[in-house]
């Protein structure tokens, strides 16, 4: 019997980030609160550090038994991923004794379109 399941597929408007580019027009008060939530969350280095573990291991996820070595203990690790898994920037599965990480989909996206310049690709 095996313990994985199917992910939602995303619908196209789900890629839309919450925010338009900071040199569109000034963020409103809840675009603003809503996204400082996920820079507050990335503010620290170690969880920086996992973020771009997860983002750029092979697959698009990562098991924590591959990604618990930056530093700190297991339990600081824990503690970091929850932060990153509350603020949105992470999803996760457990399989077996394992959980595995991955970024939300339209994560990145939303975060490269908030930080350029409006009009440009």
């Amino acid at each position: 019997m095996s313990t994985t399941k199917a992910l939602p597929l995303l619908e196209p408007d789900a890629a839309a980030p919450c925010c338009p580019p900071l040199s569109e027009r000034p963020l409103t008060a809840e675009e603003a609160e809503r996204t400082s939530v996920m820079f507050k969350a990335l503010g620290d280095p170690v969880r920086l550090r996992l973020f771009s573990l997860v983002a750029s291991h092979e697959g698009g996820e990562a098991c924590v038994c591959d990604i618990s070595d930056v530093g700190v203990s297991q339990p600081t690790v824990s503690h970091h991923l929850k932060k990153l898994k509350d603020a949105g920037l992470l999803s996760s599965e457990r399989r077996g004794t394992w959980v595995y990480y991955r970024v939300e989909p339209t994560v990145l996206a939303a975060m490269g379109q908030l930080l350029t310049r409006a009009g440009t690709p």
